[in-house]
């Protein structure tokens, strides 16, 4: 081993003097082609150690594409690796092939991807100089001879003799802080191919890397695009499955212990159930895959069964499982089968291995967006009211869509307000922003909103009182609100808006207009003008909308003219649904990447029910696991279609409501709220309860993926078979299911 006082170049840093190249250029770049040539290797490196003498960086890098795009620029000293070890010992040292004893604890690790390592020390005139070092594809000619070794030696040593003079005159050995690349090409143009693809024009040199390393490069691009998981995975088959010729892709990732498809192509229902959940210490090849850190190929079948003999069949007669880390941790697995037998070369293997490392960590970076949003976006909904109040002359609804992931969540809120003496608000309202802080900033404004106004206060007084708190809660954010306070023993409106759109008017004979509030300035802003309040009065049968600007969004100005139009049609065909209303319209904003905006809508029928139908509502709360709930369900049903002389539905009606009440108490684990309304033509039944999970009538009428998360059962079919109409609708924080029974 040197001794450790001799002497030793060191590379400058970024910040050094750029020295004359030509002569450091020369005498490298020739020695790196040379021993690329004569030895068949696919890439040779120089290193020259740092300045700190804690690692060796790497100067000029000559060689083939994939190989060049492989090479570490730093390695420690300490390391075990080819480069690092050749450095401390001052001999020879082969990674990567069968010299290297799979006891020897300094040399086990072999060099990332399916290259061999072989490292040559420069020394010379008592100067340590750096290393050369190539990398050959251990299949190609075997390991290297006795012959070959001597003839690196040789390379290294006159290399280290040419570089002494540069040493002793103090110059700097790197020519460039970072390594200078060049092409040097082996002798064979056109080496065997293990792969039953192949790359490129097998006639032109050099072409098969660059092939490869264009597919890495858009693999790149796309993945940098993507936003969320669904991207990442069509990129993944987009740009790995289609370019590699593959019949399937199953990606994968692990989380509890358990390993979860998030995305796959052209595999059968059945292996992905068998994966779905599966214990990631099983012994499959995506359970041993994930635990390691190498590739797992299967040219065939006979492979894939001598391996793992219980696998099961999926039409493919190749694999390859390809290990998804990132930062040093497992996150996954690629999954590639083949329709043909296929054998994988090295280049090819490196350039997969350099795409899942890609993949990966687009995928961890999609799933921590992903996280993050969804906490948000529960934290903005648990600040939206989990039931809607109204009253027996008013039916509400609402819809709320959340922002999209790329767009972060947003500050949207609404709220129905009940207070005594028959009157009922409506309030909507946008926090500036999408961020945590937006929703923080949303939930004290709606708190204050709701407080000001069980106060008694008047809707510009809600305003002032709610801009001035606002003022003082140490944000910048500013927000919007609309405001109307509906009188339904009269019908008299008071409305203020704080820089908000006014809310549209369905009249009872069709026309639909904006209420011509003043607009006034959001709230946060100081004004010398006090908030004004604007006072109407709505026919029976009349209909209120409140949104947010996402309804309409700004690369749409047609939207607002296509509500209005959506509000005329549901007069014309004389809809008594909210939902379907709430729906329609909620379908005229476009999904992302056009939308980047959450939406809010909020609808509010204003019945005006003459005095002797006034008692045609019903309500009833069943609280959170009453065992008794459904048993006072059917009375409920039965004692007040007998009040209204509609027994001949109470049968029909009570099963039904028995079903999707048990269905709310099981599944939903929430207060219910049971809501019975006798119209002229038809009795409706709301329940509400807190859980957003939309019901399903079987297992059978989603997908496995939707059932997991769906509420399910067969009741529902008997729901659907007896009732005239029914349905499903957020509400708040949970869902109204709603039905009907035509008299």
């Amino acid at each position: 081993m040197p001794s450790a006082g001799r002497k030793h170049i060191a590379s400058r840093g970024p910040g050094s003097p750029s020295p004359d190249r030509a002569p450091l250029q020369t005498p490298l770049t020739s020695a790196v082609q040379e021993a690329v040539v004569e030895l068949d290797a696919v890439a040779g490196i120089v290193y020259f150690v740092e300045d700190d003498r804690e690692g060796l960086r790497a100067a000029l890098i000559g060689g083939t594409p994939p190989a060049v795009f492989t090479m570490p620029e730093r390695i420690p000293l300490d390391g075990p690796y080819a480069s690092s070890t050749a450095w401390r010992t001052g001999t020879i040292v082969v990674i990567g092939e069968p010299v290297i004893r799979p006891d020897d604890p300094g040399l086990a690790r072999l060099v990332p991807f399916p290259y061999s390592a072989v490292a040559t020390p420069l020394s010379a005139h008592g100067h340590r100089l750096g290393v050369l070092t190539l990398i050959r594809i251990p299949s190609r000619d075997g390991m290297l001879t006795a012959g070959q070794r001597r003839r690196l030696r040789e390379i290294g040593d006159r290399l280290a003799h040419d570089l002494v003079p540069s040493a002793e005159r103090g110059a700097p050995s790197a020519p460039a802080p970072d390594p200078v690349v060049f092409p040097v090409y082996p002798a064979d143009p056109c080496p065997a191919r293990a792969s039953a693809d192949v790359w490129g024009l097998p006639d032109v040199r050099g072409s098969s890397g660059m092939t490869l390393m264009y597919q890495l490069h858009k693999l790149s691009g796309a993945l940098n695009e993507a936003v969320d998981i669904d991207a990442v995975v069509a990129a993944a088959r987009s740009r790995i499955m289609e370019p590699c010729r593959a019949r399937s892709v199953v990606i994968s990732t692990v989380s509890d212990g358990r390993l979860w498809v998030v995305g796959h192509c052209g595999t059968s229902t059945g292996v992905l159930r068998l994966l779905h959940g599966s214990s990631a210490d099983g012994g499959s090849p995506t359970a041993d895959v994930l635990r390691g850190r190498d590739p797992l190929l299967f040219a065939d079948r006979a492979e894939l069964l001598a391996a793992y003999p219980d696998t099961p069949e999926d039409g493919c007669r190749a694999w390859a499982f390809l290990p998804l880390r990132a930062h040093d941790t497992a996150v996954g697995v690629c999954g590639l089968g083949f329709a043909e037998e296929r054998r994988f070369g090295a280049e090819e293997q490196a350039v997969v291995m350099m795409m899942a490392g890609l993949l990966a960590q687009a995928l961890e970076r999609a799933r921590l967006s992903e996280s993050a949003h969804a906490l948000a976006e529960s934290l903005q909904k648990r600040l939206l009211p989990r039931i809607l109040s109204d009253l027996p002359d008013v039916i509400t609804t609402a819809r709320y869509l959340p922002a999209p992931s790329s767009a972060g969540v947003g500050g949207d809120w609404y709220e129905v307000i009940t207070l005594p003496g028959g009157r009922i608000c409506l309030v909507v309202g946008d926090v500036e922003g999408h961020n945590v802080e937006s929703s923080a900033v949303m939930g004290q404004l709606r708190s204050a909103v709701l407080a000001y106004a069980r106060e008694g206060h008047g809707p510009a007084a809600v305003l002032t009182r709610t801009s001035n708190l606002l003022t003082e809660l140490a944000t910048e954010l500013l927000a919007t609100c609309c405001f109307v306070c509906l009188d339904v023993t009269e019908g008299a409106v008071e409305a203020a808006l704080a820089g908000h759109p006014a809310p549209l008017v369905r009249r009872p004979d069709g026309r639909t207009e904006a209420l011509d509030i003043p607009a006034d300035v959001p709230l946060g802003v100081y004004s010398d003008v006090p908030y004004r309040t604007y006072e109407t009065t709505l026919e029976p049968g009349s209909l209120l909308l409140l949104y947010t600007d996402g309804l309409i969004g700004v690369r749409t100005p047609d939207a607002l003219p296509r509500v209005r139009s959506l509000l005329a049609a549901g007069h014309r065909n004389r809809e008594h649904n909210l939902e379907g209303l709430a729906d329609r319209l909620i379908a005229t904003v476009p999904p992302p990447p056009e939308r980047r905006d959450d939406v809010v809508l909020l609808l509010a029928r204003y019945e005006g029910t003459p005095l002797e139908l006034g008692s045609r509502f019903n309500r009833l709360e069943i609280q959170r696991h009453d065992l008794q709930g459904v048993k006072a369900t059917r009375r409920f049903i039965r004692e007040s279609l007998a009040a209204w002389d509609r027994d001949t539905l109470a049968d029909d009606l009570e099963l039904m409501a028995s079903e999707v009440v048990t269905n709310a108490l099981i599944h939903a684990d929430s207060h219910v709220d049971l809501r019975l309304r006798a119209c002229p033509d038809h009795i409706r039944l709301e329940v509400r309860d807190s859980d957003a999970t939309p019901p399903v009538p079987s297992a059978l009428s989603a997908s496995d993926e939707e059932n997991a998360q769906a509420e399910h059962g067969r009741g529902l079919l008997i729901v659907e078979s007896l009732a005239t109409a029914w349905g499903t609708s957020p509400s708040g924080r949970g869902k109204t299911i709603w039905l009907e029974l035509s008299t």
